[in-house]
């Protein structure tokens, strides 16, 4: 390593069984616009034994960057090898990056020039997806800061972002190792909610999400137990940092429905009984954070589902399942003297099911079937021609008697 005492960007690469994507995802940080003298690569080899950690120290002998490789025995998750790779970074920045992934050349100058013309602590750079599905929502423009509540970038939790090491290192951050997935989320929201703001890079694209063709993916396999673990970290997070109020409920908004919804999905239907009543069992103690706040925000089939789910009504949510499986469109009925609409999902107006017209009303953009559904507009109240004529005289008698 060469005498450089603060680099610009501590570049942190956790790799397991690594090979041949590490090739490529180190490539793309030699190609760096923003210069080797600017970067230093932390590589922690978590107990590869497909020749990752030779590979990393090949590597660090030859690249004209500052490399240091840790190898340690595996630590069966990507907590662990992020979290010493922050305790031997020293740049400005750290960037967390997989070692299936790669960058686009320009990334890196264009996050830290970000973050120093911003002076925000968490850079989000465009990702776009390689073999996979990435984020899309967040990156509709460039902005120097955004506001986390009223923004999509709660919906991009990975850790796969420029942090500011000031804010990791007064903060004690570190990723929580006891979790197998999710620990990223946890990681970057409260990087979120505790630092100097959020900026987003979305005319370029500095990220490359690559799927693996192997399957080695942490959020791809797994115990769903993991899944509840994950959304009961997330909410304890939210709970601890954000107040009640509707800045509490659009923040919960994303463990709810990215985090626990998939687990009753129409395969639950497919699933033991003893799956299933274990899923609502696990369930119950995080829907404490489930209110009206909530679920006014979340579409009529996934508030449905959720309600069901609250309430521990498997026989509702199976019912519910069901139709959805079989992708029955649901009727449009407006009710009551403000015209609400209604999606006419299973047991609606059912008295004995208990749910309520509530879980079934369209309070946002949503899908019957194919066909989208918005809203009934609020009715104007109209003020009667009588009603006027009174006003005005009452208002003249008070001029005059004002005047006398």
């Amino acid at each position: 390593m060469n005498d450089m005492s603060f680099p610009d960007v501590s570049v942190i690469v956790g790799a397991y069984e690594a090979m041949p994507y590490l090739v490529r995802c180190l490539e793309s940080v030699e190609s760096q616009t923003l210069g080797a003298d600017r970067i230093e690569i932390v590589a922690i080899d978590d107990g590869s034994t497909d020749g990752t950690g030779e590979y990393l120290e090949k590597f660090a002998a030859e690249s004209a960057i500052p490399t240091r490789v840790v190898r340690q025995a595996n630590s069966g998750g990507p907590s662990g090898p992020r979290n010493v790779g922050l305790g031997l970074a020293r740049g400005r920045y750290v960037f967390f990056l997989d070692a299936d992934d790669y960058f686009a050349e320009e990334a890196l100058e264009r996050m830290v020039d970000m973050a120093d013309r911003a002076g925000t602590d968490v850079v989000l750079g465009k990702v776009e997806g390689v073999n996979r599905n990435a984020p899309k929502s967040m990156w509709t423009r460039t902005a120097e800061r955004v506001d986390v509540f009223n923004s999509q970038v709660m919906y991009t939790l990975s850790a796969q972002k420029l942090f500011r090491r000031e804010l990791l290192v007064r903060l004690g951050m570190r990723f929580d190792e006891t979790l197998k997935t999710g620990e990223d989320a946890l990681f970057t929201l409260e990087a979120y909610l505790r630092g100097n703001g959020v900026s987003v890079i979305a005319d370029y694209t500095c990220y490359y999400l690559v799927g693996r063709d192997d399957g080695k993916h942490v959020t791809k396999s797994g115990s769903y137990t993991l899944r509840f673990d994950s959304a009961r970290a997330l909410m304890g997070l939210i709970t601890e940092l954000v107040p009640p109020g509707a800045k509490r409920d659009r923040l919960m908004v994303r463990p709810f429905t990215i985090t626990l919804l998939p687990q009753f999905g129409p395969g639950l239907i497919r699933q033991s009984e003893e799956i299933q009543r274990h899923k609502m069992e696990l369930a119950a103690p995080l829907m404490v954070n489930w209110n009206a706040g909530v679920a006014r925000r979340i579409k009529v089939a996934e508030r449905l589902r959720l309600e069901c789910v609250a309430r521990g009504r498997l026989d509702l949510l199976l019912d519910v399942l069901a139709f959805i499986r079989d992708k029955t469109v649901p009727d449009l009925v407006s009710k009551g003297r403000a015209g609400r609409t209604y999606l006419v999902y299973p047991h609606f107006g059912d008295k004995k099911a208990g749910l309520q017209d509530a879980s079934y009303e369209v309070t946002g953009p949503d899908w019957a079937g194919r066909h989208g559904v918005l809203p009934a507009r609020p009715l104007r109240r109209r003020t009667s021609l009588a009603r006027k004529i009174v006003r005005r005289l009452r208002d003249r008698r008070r001029a005059m008697a004002a005047a006398a």
